[in-house]
């Protein structure tokens, strides 16, 4: 097993220098190839040595269990795995190469109303610190369609508020221009002359959301804050990244090419960003459903 695990340091080692991968997504492909592994010793194989038979039989061990979209992500772990082992000499074959990826359904990803997403920014208290600070937040992930990650890793040196633009890396170490608009301007302004400086209370961080204790926002913070004003305002339940699809979504909606979302998410690839074109016509099936007279 520790030879196994060798490997698979090996391997996410290269996929980090080559690719440049993030943190979570490098926590991903091991989380994947660690269930693969397991599943592989049920039925008497190893991760690197395991052939085709053995590894069709790990794969489908929970099938009846679990939707397509996640045998897809361990089919897709393994054939980038057994691809750097072929390529670097430790497999003679690749015995995945040949395997189809399972079919999925269309899913359309889970979106917020105009309205939602008003009733959630209305949601913070700004006449307190942590309100404020709180509301920028929504409002700067909403202007930006940022994903979590790259929202509470911003600091002070990616925002120019003259420009109205900041500076993100996304996935793939990848730096993009994504403009605020004036109302994001505006409330960073206030946040970051009226809130910030009083939480920091001369304490040095260039992060720009921080917490009560003086450094960066985390991950899980700013995803327990929306679920928290979410709740509150009584709005369906959702994450960070609903907050995403909305900002794609409205601007699919209000008529915004396809081929400029892709930039302002950061997507590489334009059929990541062809999804929002399903949502945006599901939206407009929906509102002539409910106001035709003959919907």
């Amino acid at each position: 097993m520790n030879d196994v695990l060798d490997v698979l340091d090996t391997f996410l080692d290269h996929l980090w220098l080559s690719d440049g991968l993030s943190r979570n997504t490098l926590a991903a492909y091991r989380r994947d190839l660690n269930k693969l592994a397991l599943r592989l010793e049920q039925v008497g194989g190893n991760l690197v040595t395991a052939d085709g038979q053995a590894l069709a039989s790990a794969l489908l061990l929970c099938a009846d269990q679990e939707k397509p979209a996640t045998r897809a992500r361990l089919l897709s772990a393994a054939k980038r795995f057994y691809q750097y082992l072929q390529q670097n000499g430790m497999r003679g074959d690749d015995p995945v190469a040949r395997m189809a990826t399972p079919k999925q359904g269309l899913r359309l990803p889970k979106t917020l109303s105009e309205a939602h997403v008003e009733a959630l920014l209305a949601a913070p208290d700004t006449g307190t610190l942590l309100g404020l600070r709180d509301r920028c937040l929504f409002e700067v992930l909403y202007a930006t369609g940022l994903r979590v990650s790259e929202l509470v890793g911003l600091t002070l040196q990616q925002i120019d508020l003259v420009s109205g633009v900041l500076k993100t890396v996304g996935k793939g170490n990848k730096e993009r221009l994504v403009p605020l608009g004036e109302i994001a301007v505006e409330w960073l302004q206030r946040y970051l002359s009226e809130a910030r400086p009083h939480l920091l209370s001369g304490v040095q961080c260039d992060a720009v959301f921080i917490t009560r204790l003086k450094g960066p926002m985390t991950r899980q913070m700013a995803w327990y804050l929306i679920v928290r004003y979410a709740e509150r305002q009584g709005l369906p339940k959702l994450s960070p990244h609903t907050l995403r699809h909305a900002f794609a979504t409205h601007l699919v909606n209000h008529g915004a090419d396809l081929r400029v979302v892709q930039l302002l998410l950061g997507h590489a690839d334009i059929s990541s960003t062809q999804i929002y074109t399903h949502v945006a016509r599901e939206r407009l099936r929906q509102l002539h459903a409910e106001h035709h007279p003959r919907g």
